[in-house]
C-alpha cells in the first residue's frame, strides 16, 4: 500500500463514480472492497460520498450531474495539474474538447472536464485542501488507469504534450501498449484493445488481494465479470467487470508498486 500527500503534475491522483443509483453503488462496491463511507453534504440533499481505507479517502460515489442523466455509469480518472486553466487551454489546443471549464470545487480544488481527440473523457485536477487519494496500490485502491482508443499515435501525441509523460512501448501480441511515466513512475497505459462498437474510454484498476473470490463476489452482488481472471505476465492478474448500474471497472492482482 503506498500513502500520499501530494502528486507530481502530469499523475493520476484520484478516481470518483457518477452514478444513477448512488446507494446501489455504495452497497456493492463497500460490500466488495470493505470500504467506510463518510457522506459529504453537497446542498439540496446531495451528498459526494467518500470512500475510506484506514480513514483515508481512495475514491468516491456521487450521484450523476443533471447533463449526465441518462448515460451510463463512470468511473472519472482525474490527473493533478499545477494549474487547471492552463491545461485546459493547453488541451484546446492540441485538438482535445473541454465539456467544463475551470471551475472551483469549494476549498478543496479547482477541476475541469476534457475529451480528447479520439473521445474519451478525463478531468483534471488542481489541489488546494484535498490531495486526492491518500492511499493507493493495494486492496480497494486505486492501483491504474488505462486508455482504450481508436488511434493510439494520436493519443500518445496529445498526452504526452498534454502532461509531458514519458512512454515506453510493450508488445502485447498483435496489439500495442503504452506505459506512460512521470519521474520515472509508472503512471497508466494507452491502448489499441478497444472493443468493436465501444468508444475510447479510460478504464479504472482497483486493487484486490483475492482475485478469484473478487469475482465471485461481484456475481454474487449483481454484477457481470465482462472478462474472467487473465494473467498478465510475473504473476500478475486482472479481471474486467461491471456493476449493477453498468459502470465498468477493473480489478488488479498481484505486485504493487509504493
Amino acid at each position: 500500500m503506498g500513502e500520499r500527500t501530494k502528486y507530481a503534475p502530469g499523475t493520476f491522483s484520484w478516481t470518483d463514480l457518477t452514478t444513477p443509483d448512488q446507494d446501489g453503488a455504495k452497497a456493492f462496491y463497500t460490500a466488495l472492497f470493505g470500504w467506510d463511507v463518510q457522506d459529504n453534504d453537497l446542498g439540496e440533499g446531495g451528498v459526494y460520498s467518500m470512500m475510506l481505507v484506514d480513514g483515508k479517502p481512495v475514491c468516491a460515489i456521487s450521484p450523476q450531474p443533471p447533463q449526465q442523466q441518462g448515460a451510463p455509469p463512470i468511473w472519472n480518472s482525474y490527473i493533478t495539474v499545477d494549474s487547471a486553466d492552463a491545461t485546459l487551454e493547453r488541451a484546446k489546443e492540441l485538438g482535445g474538447t473541454v465539456h467544463a471549464p475551470a471551475f472551483d470545487v469549494f476549498d478543496v480544488g479547482r477541476m475541469g472536464v476534457v475529451q480528447d481527440p479520439q473521445g474519451a473523457y478525463f478531468c483534471i485536477w488542481q489541489p488546494k485542501a484535498h490531495i486526492g487519494a491518500e492511499r493507493v496500490n493495494g486492496h480497494g485502491m486505486l492501483c491504474w488507469n488505462e486508455l482504450h482508443t481508436s488511434d493510439l499515435a494520436d493519443a500518445q501525441r496529445f498526452y504526452t504534450e498534454l502532461f509531458g509523460w514519458s512512454t515506453e512501448t510493450m508488445d502485447m501480441g498483435g496489439s500495442q501498449y503504452h506505459v506512460v511515466g512521470v519521474d520515472d513512475h509508472g503512471n497508466g497505459g494507452l491502448s489499441d484493445m478497444l472493443t468493436p462498437g465501444a468508444p475510447p474510454h479510460w478504464l479504472v484498476y482497483f486493487g484486490i488481494d483475492d482475485l478469484e473470490a473478487g469475482v465471485a463476489r461481484i456475481g454474487e452482488l449483481g454484477g457481470t465479470v465482462v472478462q474472467p481472471p487473465l494473467e498478465i505476465g510475473d504473476g500478475n492478474r486482472i479481471a474486467v467487470a461491471q456493476d449493477p448500474q453498468s459502470g465498468w471497472f477493473a480489478l488488479y492482482a498481484g505486485r504493487f508498486d509504493d
